[in-house]
């Protein structure tokens, strides 16, 4: 055991009254709180909508929380499928037990219905949360201490974590200190905010290849931070599921950032406006044959420009009065 480490909570459950008030569900709402403030201000900045950001919220956080959910429970189905387990238990999500990949996913697909809706292109959006959201990550991830999970290999190095013997994995029951592997990802998730932050200001990246980058950068880090963990986790080719989709995002990001290469800012907030429709005189005027009516249309507007006949004949005598009036004064 670490003659120095960090202690785990004694608790991560308080009550008002009957009302149980979970540290965990805590750290998800600051996260979701901090997020919204970020996005709203960098939306603001490069001129958005004010209250934009949080309509979109009120779509992408609640499909980013089924998402974060069904993410877990798909790769971690053995804990609610099979003999002796609760398929209900999947609904506690304050007991732990969510996916970011999944959050990333569905959540995206909230604010893309949430911005049709309001009719404003999704990367600007996506690039003014993206920080955000790396913050509510790091935020989040401090619900896993109070918890006590997902913690990393036994170590003795001085930030090593303690973890409480009713916590610990199968095999380390003696064991009391761990890598605390939710505090590299937290810190991880606040320099990949900085990095974006200072990214698309040296870079003038647009919000869709802010919110690459993002993608990309918390692919790498979610890659290493998996391999210092030890516990259950469904493997492939000798990776766990989580790595091989750190593997997916990194190169996702990765890609889109090359295909956008040649885009830089300002970033295009609304769509274009249609050009109006021209008015009905200029569009029967370009019509063939508009400028000249039929023979015989006394209602054309030519025949109306024209004096009539009678009219032309009482004009021509009035004119030759006038003449031989002159010439006999002269």
């Amino acid at each position: 055991m670490s003659i120095a480490f960090i202690p785990s909570p004694s608790q991560g459950v308080w009550h008002l009254g009957p009302l149980p008030v979970r540290a965990y569900a805590l750290c998800i709402i600051a996260g979701v709180v901090v997020a919204v403030w970020v996005a709203d201000r960098r939306y603001r900045a490069i001129g958005g909508r004010r209250g934009l950001i949080l309509d979109v919220a009120t779509w992408a956080v609640p499909f980013g929380l089924v998402g974060a959910r069904l993410y877990h429970v798909i790769t971690d189905y053995e804990l609610y499928f099979g003999a002796g387990k609760d398929p209900w238990n999947m609904f506690k999500i304050w007991d732990g037990g969510i996916g970011i990949p999944g959050a990333i996913a569905l959540g995206a697909v909230g604010a893309w219905i949430a911005c049709r809706r309001a009719g404003v292109n999704l990367g600007p959006v996506a690039g003014a949360a993206a920080p955000g959201i790396a913050l509510a990550q790091a935020i989040g991830r401090w619900g896993n201490w109070f918890n006590q999970e997902l913690y990393g290999r036994p170590s003795s190095l001085p930030w090593a974590l303690e973890i409480s013997p009713q916590h610990r994995m199968a095999g380390f029951e003696n064991v009391a200190t761990y890598q605390p592997t939710f505090l590299y990802e937290s810190l991880w998730d606040v320099g990949i905010a900085l990095l974006l932050i200072w990214a698309a200001r040296r870079f003038l990246l647009t919000g869709d290849r802010i919110f690459a980058l993002y993608v990309a950068a918390y692919g790498v880090g979610r890659f290493i931070i998996e391999s210092l963990r030890i516990d259950f986790a469904h493997q492939i080719a000798g990776l766990r599921v989580n790595q091989w989709m750190a593997i997916v995002i990194f190169a996702a990001g990765v890609i889109y950032l090359y295909r956008t290469r040649g885009k830089v800012g300002p970033d295009v907030i609304e769509p274009p406006v249609p050009a109006p429709a021209p008015a009905a005189a200029e569009a029967e005027a370009e019509q063939p044959g508009a400028a000249a009516p039929a023979a015989g249309d006394d209602d054309g507007p030519a025949s109306a420009a024209l004096p009539d006949d009678g009219a032309a004949a009482e004009s021509a005598g009035d004119g030759a009065g006038e003449a031989t009036t002159e010439e006999a004064s002269r």
